[in-house]
């Protein structure tokens, strides 16, 4: 049995989605080196899968994650760590698609770290995201002590962090940290449906607006709005008139429809 699920759906109206399903529910779905390496070749392999545009991932049972294995933590803390092409979080970072964390359950240190490389989150009324690195002399590397302060403020997180204090579901929306609470039976379905409203568009600009947003969130705001204006010039002067020909036609399209649908009904 693998540990790691993958499915696709690429026909239909959810076509397009891979779904990516951590599957050690009796462990709670802690992560072995394994399970680690696994992981990483999965998003890589869906990164350059032509078919799949959105990525939902989520956790097998009652949890996302509830983070390392630490049965084996020497093992996987002293191994090649540094190996990019091994660590799901630096090949979900990598990842051109969008991912939506589908979040049930227990989200804990490295299962928050994975939670926080997604692009969007939605949680069940049921999770619970917790920062257990300061309990257990465990020092982070996935990205937790950096990200989560720049998503819900630097005193939050340190709070969250240093105390080991749970984030329930409703408080990480109330921070910005979280998309979508659901009830637990809503979870994946919600996710679905986010995912069905990106493939509805352009689908090479979704690539595009994700690399612009994340590239710039790593800038200070005059450089991020340079970075903007420099992708938006590269991407304009790559397109053929036949591309701008297509992209007017659309817009009269979309506003006759629009015009359309609010002309008052005729009179009987």
């Amino acid at each position: 049995m693998s540990l790691i699920m993958v499915s696709k759906d690429t026909e239909g109206g959810g076509g397009g989605i891979g779904y990516v399903r951590i599957n050690r529910p009796k462990s709670l779905n802690s992560l072995t080196r394994g399970m680690m390496k696994d992981l990483a070749g999965v998003f890589k392999s869906l990164d350059s899968d032509d078919s799949i545009h959105v990525i939902i991932l989520s956790g097998e049972g009652s949890s996302f994650c509830s983070g390392v294995d630490l049965t084996s933590a020497e093992d996987v803390f002293k191994g090649d760590v540094k190996d990019v092409e091994s660590d799901p979080v630096a090949q979900m970072e990598r990842c051109r698609k969008p991912i939506i964390g589908a979040i049930s359950g227990f989200a804990v240190t490295a299962g928050f770290e994975i939670a926080l490389a997604c692009d969007i989150l939605i949680a069940s009324t049921d999770a619970k995201f917790i920062d257990t690195h300061a309990r257990f002399g465990i020092f982070p590397s996935w990205g937790l002590s950096q990200k989560l302060s720049r998503i819900i403020g630097v005193n939050k997180a340190r709070e969250i962090s240093l105390t080991a204090t749970p984030l329930t579901a409703q408080d990480a929306h109330n921070l910005g940290l979280v998309n979508h609470v659901v009830e637990p039976p809503q979870l994946l379905n919600k996710a679905r449906q986010v995912a069905q409203a990106i493939l509805k568009n352009n689908l090479d600009l979704v690539v595009r607006y994700k690399a612009v947003i994340n590239d710039g969130a790593n800038r200070d705001l005059h450089h991020a709005l340079l970075l903007e204006k420099e992708r938006a010039h590269e991407y304009y002067n790559g397109m053929t008139k036949e591309q701008f020909k297509k992209m007017q036609e659309f817009i009269a399209a979309r506003s006759s429809s629009s015009s359309s649908s609010k002309k008052p009904p005729s009179k009987l």
